[in-house]
């Protein structure tokens, strides 16, 4: 299904940003206290609308791309169970076990995704900038992979399709904690690279007022840090460590 179909007939080549979505992040509104309640947007609309398919699948592929150059990157949510059929999928190279969004319940953590004792998974892929070229290689190579592992085309159609080599090796990355703007005035204090990695603990990485936030430990990777949509309540950057597979 392709989502947020009004946002992208808004999209404006030069004011690119503005077309991400309408009235609110589509993929902040899957708890069933915002689908089934009282309030109203554009994005909510088409989620009620997937909402009968999301809950049908017993495995999902969520394609995004990123509002920053960074690497592509698997988002696995909150469980392992998802990282594993990300290591059975065999791409991309960085696989993400996060603490959640703060803003609202995403679609690979609803019902079952999010559940360790549900067999359903769900995964969400980072695919590189929105503009970048290589993202629209990295989407058609990980759903036509995708497609294979769960029976659903045959080798011959896969490897005809596939655009991309797998990587030698996978990494996790396992996010510790989310830093959140309290005001417009958010700003970062170090380069801003995606999947980074800042290497001493204590660093000063990012101000918003009086409050300053230093890296926790040493070697802490910068997680889609982003600019681009600040806002209070808003996730800025998530910090993380790589763990061996």
């Amino acid at each position: 299904a392709f989502a947020n179909v009004a946002a992208f007939q808004r999209f404006d080549p030069a004011a690119p940003h503005t077309s991400r979505c309408v009235d609110e992040d589509l993929n902040r509104v899957w708890a069933d206290e915002t689908l089934f309640g009282p309030r109203d947007s554009v994005e909510l609309r088409r989620a009620r609308q997937l909402q009968p398919f999301v809950d049908a699948a017993d495995l999902l592929l969520d394609i995004h791309s990123m509002s920053e150059p960074c690497r592509p990157l698997m988002v696995c949510g909150t469980q392992d169970k998802n990282a594993a059929f990300a290591r059975r999928l065999g791409v991309p190279a960085d696989l993400l076990i996060d603490t959640g969004h703060p803003a609202g319940l995403r679609l690979i953590e609803r019902g079952g995704f999010g559940d360790p004792a549900s067999p359903r998974l769900a995964l969400l892929v980072e695919c590189g900038q929105h503009w970048e070229r290589a993202a629209e290689d990295v989407a058609i190579d990980t759903l036509v992979r995708f497609l294979h592992l769960t029976g659903i085309v045959d080798d011959h159609w896969a490897a005809t399709r596939t655009r991309l080599p797998l990587p030698t090796e996978q990494r996790l990355v396992r996010v510790t904690e989310a830093i959140v703007a309290r005001s417009a005035d958010f700003h970062f204090l170090v380069p801003t690279d995606g999947l980074g990695v800042v290497l001493q603990a204590g660093t000063p990485i990012a101000q918003d007022g009086d409050q300053v936030w230093c890296t926790p430990y040493d070697n802490a990777v910068l997680v889609m840090p982003s600019t681009a949509h600040v806002k209070p309540g808003n996730t800025m950057v998530r910090l993380g460590r790589f763990e061996p597979l």
